[in-house]
């Protein structure tokens, strides 16, 4: 039993983490900038389909670089699209993350699966690093945690500075952000091709840990991303930057636990889309009904009082 619970809280720990790297990347085009980005899907597919194809071809440090740009360039494109073009951020999101699925399917020469199996991996690289050491059979876990730690630390630099507080302040206030010189354009450019890099970097990751990847592998990430974001609020509250970030990465562990124990109860595989619902459903009406409930129990105690009386 004791073996089970640690199994799924392993399991559920390294896919958490993974996913927070998505989670961050819509904690800063979300929280910090303001902006509904739905390309997160196609993003997440396109960082996996080219990190896939980058390591397939010999190069499994390279496909993390490789992630990391074709990521700049769908936040790029995405709000070029609404910066330049006046369409709105919804529209954008939707119609990159439309355009993308085709992109992928091309990346991937024609194929809508691609096997790594027998495929180097900044994973194998860790495991042949690893070997004789104790974090030999936590090899992955090793480099997950790796790219979070890294992930976090540049991310809660990066928003104390001038740039980071101009993107912070664009999302709070652009009319302000115009009349202090600062071109909103450009910052929310800047945050976008941040945050969707992240996205391409978690799909890049996800596909080398389970060596496969397909063209739907970035299926409902936008969900599974606004879910982990909210329950990381719920948790670690409005502090710091620092904490709020920490928080991110904590509600995609806790989703993903949630998300392994109902695979556990053998749930049919059509009906996870209907527990991440669920569990987004939770998360943003927990918070609501938790600041009602003291009115209700104000009322619930005037109607006891005026019975007795």
């Amino acid at each position: 039993m004791l073996t089970t619970i640690l199994g799924l809280g392993a399991t559920a720990l390294e896919l958490g983490l993974i996913s927070s790297l998505t989670v961050l990347a819509l904690f800063l085009s979300y929280s910090m900038l303001n902006v509904c980005d739905l390309s997160t899907d196609g993003c997440f597919t396109l960082g996996a389909a080219v990190g896939a194809v980058v390591a397939i071809s010999g190069h499994p440090y390279l496909s993390i670089l490789a992630a990391l740009c074709v990521g700049m360039v769908s936040g790029f494109i995405t709000a070029l699209l609404q910066t330049k073009m006046g369409i709105d951020s919804l529209l954008s999101g939707i119609i990159v993350n439309t355009g993308l699925y085709s992109v992928n399917i091309a990346i991937m020469g024609g194929a809508s699966l691609l096997n790594l199996n027998k495929t180097e991996t900044v994973f194998t690289k860790a495991r042949t690093l690893l070997a004789g050491t104790f974090l030999s059979s936590q090899y992955r876990l090793a480099v997950v945690i790796l790219f979070v730690a890294l992930a976090l630390a540049l991310m809660t630099w990066f928003l104390k500075t001038r740039l980071g507080l101009a993107i912070r302040a664009t999302g709070n206030n652009p009319d302000m952000v115009k009349s202090s010189s600062i071109n909103p354009a450009f910052t929310t450019i800047v945050g976008l091709c941040l945050s969707n890099s992240l996205t391409a970097l978690s799909g890049c990751l996800l596909a080398q840990s389970q060596k496969s990847v397909n063209v739907t592998i970035g299926s409902g990430m936008v969900t599974i991303a606004l879910a982990s974001l909210l329950i990381g609020r719920a948790f670690m509250g409005k502090g710091s930057i620092g904490k709020r970030a920490v928080g991110a990465v904590l509600g995609a562990f806790v989703f993903r636990l949630v998300y392994t124990i109902a695979l556990r109860f053998n749930l049919p595989a059509y009906m996870l889309k209907l527990v991440s619902s669920v569990i987004v459903i939770i998360a943003i009406a927990g918070p609501y009904f938790k600041k009602r409930f003291p009115e209700f129990k104000r009322v619930h105690d005037a109607s006891k009082g005026g019975g007795n009386a």
